[in-house]
């Protein structure tokens, strides 16, 4: 009786190791939990418009492995602490005074933790720091290709020559290369017939059948976009811009097959030209 009274564990100890053993399963829940939200963070980063271009749509980082480690994490930590509290059960069962040392199991719990928001922390400031360059870079290109009205998908090129002196540029470019300018419209000439003063602005409809014909023929709503235009016009302050749509948004619009998209990307080559 005396040697079953003394193998008897203290039932203080028996539930104080209960509650750390509930404790470490509360971690590890926690840590699972924490896992799937730093999985979904990258999605939150989005919808915050930090990640902004197409490739960014189905990657989000290193959010997804982060999260992975942590679940994995949660899961080995409800393992280990199962095996770790039966092994102390029976050592106080059997009378054996588990040894006083530091729970390596916390302290590796600790410096996980540590390493994975250190990281989560190094992995925002950075993303943050390229979000701030692309959005400077941004603002910056448009205030050098400032305009007082924008249109979706216009181009604007400013040009240090006046809009006839642009306009002349512009014909004999497509004249030495045989394109077909089908119409110079004078807006600013018809607006003083009736009266009226606007600044100059000219408007060339240019094309060559041979490109257009296929796209037409490849995606018939592109036809109100053709033949090809560009406007060359005198802003309030007298800048003169050349302004023409985007080869990248009459695509896009008419859903033109890439492998076509070069009869239109030839407007960008004469503006450029036009504008030297």
């Amino acid at each position: 009786m005396d040697i079953a009274a003394k193998h008897q564990p203290d039932l203080r100890t028996q539930l104080a190791a209960e509650r750390t053993f509930l404790a470490w399963i509360r971690t590890g829940v926690a840590c699972m939990g924490f896992g799937f939200v730093v999985a979904r963070f990258g999605i939150f980063l989005r919808e915050l418009g930090l990640f902004r271009d197409a490739s960014s749509v189905h990657s989000y980082g290193p959010s997804p492995w982060l999260g992975t480690a942590l679940v994995a994490a949660g899961v080995l930590i409800n393992v280990i602490s199962a095996c770790h509290y039966a092994r102390l059960v029976g050592q106080l069962n059997r009378g054996e005074t588990p040894p006083s040392r530091p729970s390596t199991q916390a302290v590796l719990l600790a410096l996980f933790l540590a390493m994975i928001g250190l990281g989560m922390a190094i992995y925002l400031v950075l993303l943050q720091s390229a979000h701030s360059s692309t959005q400077s870079n941004s603002d910056n290109k448009e205030n050098t290709f400032m305009m007082p009205m924008k249109s979706n998908g216009m181009i604007d090129k400013p040009t240090n020559h006046s809009v006839d002196e642009t306009v002349g540029k512009l014909k004999s470019i497509l004249q030495a290369k045989g394109v077909t300018l089908f119409a110079l419209i004078d807006h600013s000439g018809e607006a003083e017939k009736v009266g009226m003063k606007m600044k100059p602005t000219k408007l060339l409809i240019f094309g060559n059948p041979k490109a257009g014909t296929p796209l037409m023929l490849a995606a018939p709503s592109s036809a109100i976009d053709l033949p090809l235009k560009i406007l060359v016009w005198e802003d309030a302050e007298g800048k003169v811009w050349i302004s023409y749509n985007s080869p990248a948004y009459l695509q896009e619009r008419h859903r033109i097959p890439s492998e076509l998209v070069q009869n239109i990307a030839v407007v960008e080559g004469l503006a450029a030209k036009a504008a030297e």
